[in-house]
């Protein structure tokens, strides 16, 4: 099934003829924009009487992969809508801030940005157009959204429909149509959440490959603390609304899942997710770890 783009995607991609800004750069031109710097100053944001989030500090690298993990209901959409500019701020007394609270580049940020770009659970991909033409939607060429596709590894597959894609081609399209338009910020809100388990680790790797060689800014929402430990620098865990837990991921990449380093910072992660503390068994992995790999089987 495919959902057409909201209006604000509608808007990022509609093809306006004599249409001028970064987005309608010609073709052939291949330079990435810079990343982003993201600098949160209390950010909040109400819905009537519920606080969705509780004024949030938050500096964020240009460059840098950050992960935010929580429950549902924690905050993690609405921060990345905040940053999207598909939600608008609230202020201390509920109205609005007197001063904008996300920054880029030290810049107040108070509408939408063409150079941040927010991919989805589910990809949205229009079924009337063919893939190709789908990655290159404002664009004014399709170079870029070739290229984009190869990233990805759906070189041979731009003149598919949609429907011909399995469920996980059609994220990597997804994934494409982002990268094509070069963004100094990419929001992932949980776009592999409907994937299984080993597409889905294929697919971590495929992003962190191309964070790796893009260089670009990336925030990812997820449930999973695992997910969160093999991709982010930094693992943020927001609960009711505010950070309940901030830390850098000293691991070497690419992550090694059955170290029991990985183990410990995800039962962290997890622990923080759920509100259970830290005790004196704070780095010891929910589950124990058994390395497997100088066992041999008789057949």
């Amino acid at each position: 099934m495919f959902i057409n783009p909201n209006e604000f995607e509608l808007l990022q991609h509609l093809d306006v003829p004599g249409r001028t800004g970064p987005d309608a750069e010609a073709a052939g031109d291949p330079e990435a924009r810079p990343a982003l710097r993201v600098t949160l100053r209390k950010l909040a944001k109400r819905y009537g009487d519920r606080v969705a989030l509780r004024e949030l500090d938050l500096d964020i690298a240009a460059g840098e992969f950050v992960a935010v993990v929580g429950r549902g209901g924690s905050g993690k959409r609405t921060l990345l809508r905040l940053l999207a500019g598909l939600e608008s701020a609230t202020g201390e007394q509920g109205g609005a801030p007197a001063r904008s609270p996300v920054l880029f580049d030290n810049f107040p940020q108070w509408a939408s940005d063409s150079r941040v770009h927010l991919l989805l659970p589910d990809a949205r991909l229009l079924p009337w157009k063919r893939v190709l033409h789908n990655v290159a939607l404002g664009l004014s060429g399709t170079a870029r959204a070739a290229q984009a596709l190869r990233q990805v590894g759906l070189a041979e597959r731009g003149g598919d429909w949609p429907a011909q894609l399995s469920e996980a081609q059609r994220q990597r399209a997804a994934l494409a149509r982002a990268l094509a338009h070069r963004p100094g910020l990419l929001l992932l809100d949980e776009p592999l959440s409907g994937l299984d388990a080993l597409t889905r680790a294929e697919m971590q790797r495929v992003v962190e490959d191309i964070w790796r060689q893009e260089g670009f800014t990336a925030i990812l929402a997820t449930h999973d603390a695992a997910e969160a430990v093999a991709l982010a620098d930094r693992v943020l865990v927001l609960d009711q609304g505010g950070v309940a837990f901030d830390e850098r991921v000293a691991l070497e990449r690419p992550r090694a899942r059955g170290s029991a380093a990985f183990a410990a910072l995800e039962a962290r992660v997890l622990r923080a997710a759920l509100g259970q503390g830290f005790g004196p068994d704070a780095d010891r992995p929910l589950a124990p770890v058994i390395q497997i790999r100088h066992l041999r089987l008789a057949v």
